[in-house]
Order: structure tokens, then C-alpha cells, then sequence
């Protein structure tokens, strides 16, 4: 069977994160969503995606295909449904399709010709960016559990303090030395040639993922998620980061999601609560406002390759596009487009040249091509995003 992820109907819900990729690549628990139904379908996947991504994420089909709606988390229940789903079937849960088969020779999709099997809404789902984190612990316990079912963790080290040490799952090459390690609340993972330096002080439910690094002194309170080959340092509460970002100093990190390839300069805070505790409101996309989110708790949505000088202090719900520099004193606005460079004095436009210079460098310094792929796709998004900038 071929299986394809598609974006659904969330994509945009989820910008500014789906500007770079595909829904299927948002990494929430462990894992990214594609390496979550992968693994359980036992399957490579392909997807579904905007026109201008699909030659870096190209779909795949094959004579017999099941579509599935890359906003929903896999579980047990779910894999056995899709699993067994045959020609002109499909999922339903609360008017959103999960999943549907298609054939090759099939012209259109007409789901009136199809058996549709409604489900309850109980399935896990990534609707809004704040999901990213609200969720986390949830997905990192799924994961957590998925990945060690059967193995045996390499020994923790006895120079830590240990609470919980069942639920704590070392990999081959990770080093974690003279840290306090507390997994009463939720399990701890240390992925593959990870290291967590001397004195840091972990609370899960947290995982710290293949390469990644916690920096001396690390302050981790979960659910929080850091992905490959990032450096985290300071105070972090309930965030995720996707991958290839740092966070390497001193400086507050809560309620927040950090795309790829992002840097968070020395002392940067993040308010992630109002002072009058009202409800937080981000920038929605679509509507080109402020939209309520029922969240109290929510700081910092960064997306791919922006970065924040020493000191920057963002707001409570603040959103930041692709591309984006920030830097001075104040407090930058709640809205920063993307390919802005400035901060709350005001910003201009971050031109594709200089931007481009820069992400060479940087992910050189990581041994990652910055590929004709990936400038075609950034040159489309700093088009796409001009409405939203003011220069």
C-alpha cells in the first residue's frame, strides 16, 4: 500500500511554520508527524502539498493509495482503521477527512460514492500553532513510549540525581553528566549522541533529540521538546523546538515554538502571560488580525532562519514570520512579518540577498547545503509575504 500525507484543511492555521513545509513535517512530541506515521505504518510516505513545495516534498502515487490528513497524531486505534480501509472507503471524524483510498485510474474523488466510516473526535490534532505546544506532552509520552516499548535504556550515569528512572530512556551515544533528572511528571528521552551538560536540571515530560545539546546550567520544565541538533541554554517551559536552532544563553523561553534554523540571542526573554492574565490573541493569517486563541499561557511562534539579538524581549503572543531579524531595546510588536529586520523602532525589508548570505553560512556551519530548492521556495514566500510589510 502507498501512503500519502496531505495538509488539509489546517494549513494555514499553522503558518508560520507551513510557509517552509509541508503539515506533515511539524515535529510535536519526539518526533515529526511524517516520522510518527511512518513508523507506525511501517511505510515511507509522500505528500500533498503547495505547489511551490512539491519539488522538495513530492507526492508519490502508486495504483492503490490511502490519503491521510497530516493534522491527525497516529494512534493504535487509528492505524488499525486505515489499515484496513479498501477500495472507495473512508474516515471521518467530525466533518474533516482523515483518510480515504484512492486507485490510480480514479479521475475524481467523489466521496458521495464512497462508505464512510464516522469516528469520535478523540484522535490527537494539530489545528493551531499553539497546539504545538499545548500538546506536546501528550505527543511526547506517545512517542516516548512507542520508541522504548521492548528496548533497554543505556545506563544512566551515577554522578545524576535520578527520580523516576523507569521512565527515563537513554540512546546509544548520548552523554547526560552530573544533571538532575525528574521524571515524575512525564518521561524523559535523550536521543542518540545527545549530550546534557553538568548542571542541568530537567523536568519532563521533555525530550532532547538525536545531536541535540543542553548547555551548562540548563533549566527545563516540560512538556518540552528540543529537536536535532539544537543548543538550548537558560529557562524553557513547555516549548518546542523543530531543529538546527539555538537557544544557547541565559534568557526565558515559555509556551513557544521555534522553527528550524532560528537563534535566540543572550538574555532574550519571552512574556508567554499578560499582566491583566487575559486570554492571549496571535496573528492569524487568514483574516489579517488578532484572533483569541483560549489560551492563557502563549509567548513566542518563530518561524524558519529568524533570529534575535542580545536582549530582545518579545511580547505575550507574539508571532514571527520567516526570515525576520530583531534586535534594540523595546518591545518589538506582536506581529513581525516575515523578511522584516529591525525592531521597536520600526523594521525594513530584509532583502533575499543578504538573508540568503547569512543561511549559507549558517547551516555550512552544521554541514547543510542551503540547496536552488530552498532559495526557490524562500524567494516565493518573501513574494507571497510582501502584503504583510509595510516598506
Amino acid at each position: 500500500m502507498n501512503y500519502i500525507l496531505f495538509d488539509g484543511t489546517v494549513r494555514n492555521q499553522l503558518l508560520p511554520f507551513t510557509y517552509t513545509r509541508p503539515v506533515a513535517d511539524i515535529r510535536v512530541g519526539i518526533l515529526t508527524i511524517r516520522e510518527k506515521w511512518e513508523k507506525h505504518l511501517g511505510y515511507s510516505t509522500t505528500t500533498i502539498t503547495e505547489d511551490y513545495l512539491a519539488e522538495k516534498f513530492p507526492m508519490i502515487e502508486m495504483e492503490h493509495n490511502i490519503m491521510i490528513n497530516a493534522s491527525f497524531l497516529p494512534n493504535d486505534e487509528l492505524i488499525g482503521l486505515i489499515k484496513n480501509l479498501s477500495e472507495k472507503q473512508a474516515i471521518l471524524c467530525q466533518d474533516e477527512m482523515i483518510a480515504f483510498y484512492t486507485t490510480e485510474d480514479q479521475e475524481t474523488v467523489d466521496f458521495d460514492e464512497y462508505e464512510v466510516f464516522e469516528v469520535s473526535d478523540e484522535f490527537l490534532r494539530i489545528e493551531h500553532t499553539w497546539d504545538i505546544f499545548a500538546l506536546n506532552g501528550i505527543a511526547i509520552t506517545s512517542d516516548y513510549n512507542f520508541l522504548t516499548e521492548g528496548r533497554t535504556s543505556q545506563p544512566i550515569p551515577k554522578n545524576n540525581q535520578v527520580i523516576g528512572e523507569e521512565n527515563i530512556f537513554i540512546e546509544e551515544g548520548a552523554m547526560v553528566n552530573c544533571a538532575i533528572l525528574n521524571a515524575t511528571n512525564g518521561p524523559i528521552y535523550i536521543g542518540k549522541n545527545a549530550e546534557v551538560m553538568e548542571g542541568s536540571i530537567i523536568r519532563g515530560p521533555f525530550a532532547l533529540c538525536e545531536n541535540a545539546t543542553l548547555k551548562l546550567g540548563a533549566k527545563i520544565y516540560g512538556p518540552t521538546t528540543v529537536g536535532p541538533h539544537s543548543k538550548v541554554g537558560g529557562e524553557v517551559n513547555n516549548s518546542v523546538i523543530f531543529g538546527y536552532s539555538n537557544k544557547g544563553h541565559d534568557g526565558f523561553l515559555g509556551n513557544s515554538v521555534l522553527g528550524e534554523w532560528c537563534n535566540i540571542g543572550a538574555d532574550s526573554n519571552t512574556s508567554n502571560l499578560k499582566n491583566n492574565y487575559a486570554e492571549v490573541r496571535l496573528w492569524d493569517y487568514e483574516t489579517q488580525g488578532f484572533a483569541k486563541t483560549g489560551m492563557q499561557f502563549c509567548g513566542l511562534m518563530m518561524g524558519d532562519h529568524s533570529k534575535c539579538g542580545i536582549n530582545t524581549m518579545f511580547n505575550t503572543g507574539t508571532v514571527v514570520g520567516v526570515f525576520a531579524n530583531i534586535f534594540g531595546s523595546g518591545f518589538p510588536r506582536n506581529f513581525i512579518p516575515s523578511y522584516s529586520w529591525g525592531g521597536s523602532s520600526g523594521f525594513t525589508t530584509y532583502l533575499t540577498k543578504k538573508a540568503f548570505e547569512v543561511a549559507e553560512v549558517v547551516m555550512a556551519r552544521r554541514q547543510e547545503a542551503f540547496t536552488e530548492q530552498d532559495k526557490s521556495i524562500l524567494e516565493h514566500i518573501f513574494q507571497e509575504t510582501k502584503v504583510f510589510r509595510k516598506d
